[in-house]
């Protein structure tokens, strides 16, 4: 095979459509563009959203108010009766859990939660950013042991300093 033999797929290929080529043809007259108005002229091109000197709808809806799910915690659910697949007294924290695909999620979440649902059969040493009331007292019933670690440095984010904090900060240390 050479690059001269090199041909596209057959039918990844399209004939163009030829416009203006006479009634008969289906694609003559207008040449598809309707009859006259903005969208028949040459050069023509009315950006998304535009809707013909209306207000538009995306400039009509109210931009106010306070949108609590911006700053939820949200956690990578997990529950009790998938962690009967480690053995009896294993440590179980996010590592493990991602390994063995119990816990499937984005990281930039705020970590790990163990959940209360099913039965636990065995003792574990669970590590993990959150536990539910009735995870814990499930996995303490058992013999195991719950340890809450840190939230994920990626999902806390830096407070934000004001320009006038920061320039009282630097006439400190000047």
């Amino acid at each position: 095979m050479r690059l001269h033999d090199l041909k596209p797929r057959p039918g990844a290929k399209h004939r163009r459509k030829l416009l203006g080529r006479g009634e008969s043809s289906g694609h003559g007259k207008t040449s598809g563009r309707g009859g006259k108005g903005q969208s028949a002229r040459s050069g023509s091109s009315i950006r998304p959203g535009f809707e013909g000197g209306q207000m538009p709808l995306i400039r009509r809806m109210p931009k106010r108010g306070f949108n609590n799910a911006r700053h939820a915690t949200v956690y990578i659910p997990v529950n009790l009766d998938a962690l009967n697949e480690f053995e009896e007294g294993a440590r179980v924290d996010e590592v493990a859990l991602r390994s063995t695909g119990i816990a499937q999620g984005k990281a930039n979440r705020a970590g790990i939660k163990i959940l209360g649902t099913g039965e636990l059969t065995k003792k574990l040493t669970v590590s993990a950013h959150a536990f539910s009331a009735s995870a814990r007292q499930k996995i303490e019933a058992k013999g195991g042991t719950c340890e809450l670690i840190a939230k994920h440095p990626e999902s806390t984010k830096a407070p934000k300093v004001s320009k006038a904090a920061r320039t009282a900060k630097a006439a400190k240390t000047a």
